[in-house]
């Protein structure tokens, strides 16, 4: 019997006894389950192969990156939402065995089923801290790229929904401004943007809290414009932009917002990154701590292993980048100098904001493919879309934390939080 024959029996033996609520089809034309809805794509029978010689997460993202596997008639968001969610595991152990060791020894000989992307990979991708180079890798993929799918403002980081059912433009706006409210900005003071991106804080703080911006950034390309649009804005004497590392700055800031870069440290950068924070901010001043995290587990040695999906990310899409649990973050800022009033977690927001970004890459996947290449394309759709589920799931968090320079008496916020929501 032919190695593709073998096969399809195999794909057709796990379909018919998990019984996932989409179909399958195979590189012959097969297609099992369902007659409408979602189809996952087989378009490669050496793929069955490959995934009994290397059954890691990484090779379900090769061969999606390579496009042996795919969807049709919906989306990766349509193939997880009919996953089959619980008895899994019991139904694999159940599974006739005889039926996949008649032809499972001649497929770990065979042939294709996609091909290695570690050209899209990061150099040095584990090492802990991204240098700029590994921004780069990141952030300088394409600014008309990441057009097709951030908000017009071109906010990279967690939207802020007053109701889930608001548009992408509309939460970032409200997320720069929830975030201006919680530094609890006046006219004339002094804001320090850490990894500013392209601009958007600063600009909507010197525009609606008339403050004077300053912002660092490793990248060519998002600073380019960033001040590209700031000049539109006629805001040249209120922000200046460097591309420059944060640890090379010097001064005072009455306020510094770190929004989503704090990610790229590494756990062994983070003592430093405290301590200059602390230099760079007057006293009584106002520190926003806005970064994604990891859930602690009962043994700290667990906690630090990296999960499959977690390794993948790093590989290929933020090399370098650590993430802490909420714990470790509280208990460095204290350590450090700080009072932290108010932690605010945002992990459905980023579902949602994840879930918006996958959707318009999506509809417009044609314009990506031609800006960046296919490969590099279904890479980051994949990227978003597991965001998604994993913000979605609870297994990645996100906090925002406010924090001032540790001082006898009145830190000086206000007594409530009322402000917050005028």
């Amino acid at each position: 019997m032919k190695s593709e024959e073998r096969a399809a029996r195999i794909v057709r033996t796990v379909v018919e006894e998990l019984q996932p609520g989409f179909a399958v089809r195979l590189w012959n034309g097969e297609r099992i389950g369902p007659a409408d809805g979602p189809v996952l794509v087989i378009n490669d029978s050496g793929i069955v192969g490959r995934i009994l010689r290397r059954p890691v997460f990484i090779t379900f993202v090769e061969l999606w990156v390579s496009k042996a596997i795919d969807v049709e008639n919906g989306s990766l968001f349509d193939i997880a939402e009919r996953s089959p969610r619980s008895k899994v595991k019991a139904k694999l152990r159940q599974m006739p065995r005889w039926k996949l060791l008649r032809d499972l020894p001649a497929l770990f000989l065979s042939r294709g089923g996609g091909s290695s992307v570690d050209s899209l990979a990061g150099r040095n991708p584990y090492v802990s801290g991204s240098n700029k180079e590994a921004i780069t890798h990141h952030y300088d993929i394409s600014n008309a790229f990441y057009r097709l799918f951030l908000d017009e403002r071109m906010v990279y980081s967690c939207g802020y929904f007053k109701d889930f059912g608001n548009g992408i433009d509309q939460a970032q706006f409200d997320k720069l401004d929830h975030i201006c409210r919680k530094l609890r900005l006046k006219a004339g003071e002094t804001l320090l943007d850490i990894g500013c991106g392209w601009g958007a804080m600063l600009i909507h703080a010197a525009k609606h809290y008339g403050v004077i911006g300053h912002g660092v950034s490793l990248s060519e390309a998002q600073t380019a414009l960033a001040r590209e649009r700031i000049r539109a804005e006629g805001l040249e004497d209120r922000i200046t932009i460097e591309v420059k590392p944060y640890s090379e700055l010097t001064g005072k800031f009455d306020k510094i917002s770190s929004i989503g870069m704090f990610e790229h440290l590494g756990l062994a950068n983070h003592e430093a990154y405290f301590l200059a924070v602390g230099k760079l901010l007057k006293p009584g001043g106002i520190y926003l701590h806005h970064a994604i995290t990891r859930r602690m587990k009962r043994d700290r040695r667990a906690w630090r292993r990296k999960a499959p999906a977690y390794k993948a990310l790093i590989k290929y899409i933020f090399p370098g980048g650590e993430v802490d649990h909420i714990g470790m973050t509280l208990e460095n800022l204290e350590a450090y100098g700080f009072e932290v009033h108010d932690v605010e977690d945002l992990r459905e927001h980023y579902a949602r904001t994840c879930r918006l970004w996958a959707e318009r890459l999506h509809a417009c996947f044609d314009e990506a493919i031609a800006e960046v290449g296919e490969a590099k394309a279904r890479l980051w759709l994949l990227y978003l879309t597991g965001c998604s589920l994993g913000f979605d799931g609870g297994s990645v968090l996100i906090y925002q934390t406010v924090a001032t320079r540790r001082a006898r008496g009145r830190s000086g916020l206000p007594p409530t939080r009322a402000d917050l929501y005028r």
